[in-house]
């Protein structure tokens, strides 16, 4: 009997670590920020606790534009990740031969640098001065008084790169796992190329599109040094105002409120697109 209790035990002593690793680094912090979002005041007038519901009102009416701001370049950036990352992918898994884990490298290489340096870059190149603008300048392709920095488009294509190793190396999984003989018979049923692709490859690798577009999307919504470093005023993100109110007004209840709205919102646009076009397996 004991041993029959011991057996039972095992799997949920071998979660016990993980369980309270998620409760100390996730779950106290949440109701931690959930406590704070109801607290009335700021750090230089005193903070109480108060059951302050009006700053979730003040942090849905006063921003919400910015809230639709921040999903719109999330999404912008995400489907560019996903266009521009799905035929590298592509090429490395059935292109690559043995030089596969090679051609991954420069994939992975930017996660070597630091984030604040490779947004520090995107601000070089896209300068008035920059390569960018210059090589654009040379074949009258653009305006002498053309502008990329403190516009949207400098915002969406610094995420998309940011975040693009997220998005290629899921892809990746779910091509590698396709079976060359699932291959081989689509070609035995005498069909095409671009009907192979169609049919075949792009369903089996929807998986691997799924998860990479959700983990682009989610941190790319709840940036804020993109927007801070290469946008303007008008490019403002919802982390540029959660970072303004916890370091520079201090009002720490409305960013709080501000960061638990973010939250919940990203959860029911994962829920919907989980819905809407999601698989059974996001790994691939």
């Amino acid at each position: 009997m004991n041993d029959r209790l011991l057996r039972r035990s095992v799997p949920y002593l071998l979660i016990l670590p993980g369980l309270a690793w998620l409760t100390v680094f996730y779950l106290v912090p949440i109701a931690g920020q959930v406590k704070t979002s109801l607290e009335s005041g700021t750090l230089l007038t005193g903070i109480a606790f108060t059951w302050h519901w009006v700053n979730y009102l003040h942090a849905v009416t006063d921003y919400a534009p910015i809230f639709l701001r921040s999903f719109g370049y999330a999404a912008a950036a995400t489907v560019l990740a996903i266009v521009s990352g799905y035929p590298l992918a592509y090429f490395i898994v059935f292109r690559g031969g043995r030089f596969k884990t090679f051609l991954l490298f420069p994939v992975i290489v930017p996660f070597l640098i630091t984030y604040m340096i490779r947004t520090i870059s995107w601000e070089a190149l896209l300068s008035d001065n920059g390569i960018v603008l210059s090589f654009l300048r040379t074949l009258h392709l653009v305006p002498a008084d053309a502008h990329i920095l403190g516009s949207p488009i400098a915002v969406i294509f610094a995420l998309a790169y940011n975040f693009l190793p997220f998005a290629i190396l899921p892809i990746y999984v779910s091509l590698e796992k396709i079976e060359p003989p699932v291959l081989l018979a689509a070609k035995d049923l005498y069909a095409h190329p671009p009907r192979v692709f169609r049919k075949v490859i792009l369903p089996l690798s929807l998986p691997g599109v799924f998860a990479g577009s959700l983990l682009t999307f989610i941190p790319a919504a709840g940036d804020y040094v993109n927007a801070m470093m290469l946008g303007g005023p008008r490019q403002q993100m919802i982390g540029n105002v959660i970072r303004s109110h916890y370091l520079v007004v201090l009002n720490y209840p409305l960013a709080s409120a501000a960061s638990i709205v973010l939250m919940i919102s990203l959860l029911v646009c994962v829920a919907i697109y989980s819905r809407l076009f999601g698989t059974e397996e996001l790994t691939g």
